[in-house]
C-alpha cells in the first residue's frame, strides 16, 4: 500500500462524487463540531455549506474541492478558492482516526503548491475561536491577522479568527 497522501479533485460533472463529498464532509463535521457549536447550529451550517446543492454551487463559483486519500480510502477533504491576494482555504477536515498523524505538513505543502501555481504567495483561512486546531495552524507558521463575527442567518454566527501564511 502507498503511504503517501493523494488529493483527488472533485468536479461538478459527476453527481455521485458530489454526493460522496457531501456525505464525507457531513460525517466529519458532525462528529467534530457538534460538541463545539451544538447540533442545531452545526446541522444548519452543514446544510448551508456541505449539502450536495451547496457543494455544486461552490464548484460553479470556483471552489476547488479535493478528497484527501490514503491507501485508497478517503480520510478527509479540503476546499480552496483564489481570493484577492491569497489562496483561501475554506475547508480542511480529517476523519477522527486520521488526526494527529502528522499529515498537516503534507497537506499544507499541497495547498502551497496549488497557490504558487496560480501566482499566490499566501494562504488565508478562518478558524472558529474555540477550535483547538488554531494551535496547529500557528505551529505551521500561520499568523492571526484579525477576528471576525459573521451572521450566517438562522440566528447563528461564525465567530472566527482569520489566519494567514506568507511564503
Amino acid at each position: 500500500m502507498n503511504n503517501e497522501l493523494t488529493f483527488e479533485p472533485l468536479t461538478s460533472a459527476v453527481d455521485s462524487r458530489i454526493d460522496e463529498m457531501s456525505a464525507l464532509a457531513s460525517a466529519i463535521i458532525k462528529d467534530y463540531y457538534d460538541p463545539l457549536l451544538g447540533a442545531e447550529q452545526n446541522d444548519y451550517m452543514i446544510e448551508m455549506f456541505q449539502s450536495p446543492t451547496a457543494i455544486r454551487s461552490q464548484l460553479s463559483h470556483g471552489y476547488r474541492y479535493r478528497f484527501i486519500r490514503k491507501d485508497g480510502m478517503n480520510i478527509g477533504f479540503l476546499a480552496m478558492i483564489p481570493h484577492e491576494d491569497a489562496m483561501y482555504l475554506s475547508k480542511l477536515y480529517l476523519h477522527k482516526d486520521s488526526r494527529g498523524k502528522g499529515y498537516g505538513r503534507t497537506i499544507l505543502a499541497y495547498i502551497k503548491e496549488q497557490a504558487l501555481s496560480e501566482g499566490f504567495h499566501a494562504i488565508e483561512l478562518n478558524v472558529n475561536k474555540e477550535n483547538e486546531t488554531k494551535y496547529i495552524y500557528e505551529k505551521l507558521g500561520f499568523q492571526q491577522i484579525r477576528a471576525e463575527k459573521n451572521d450566517i442567518g438562522g440566528g447563528f454566527y461564525m465567530d472566527d479568527y482569520v489566519y494567514r501564511l506568507e511564503f
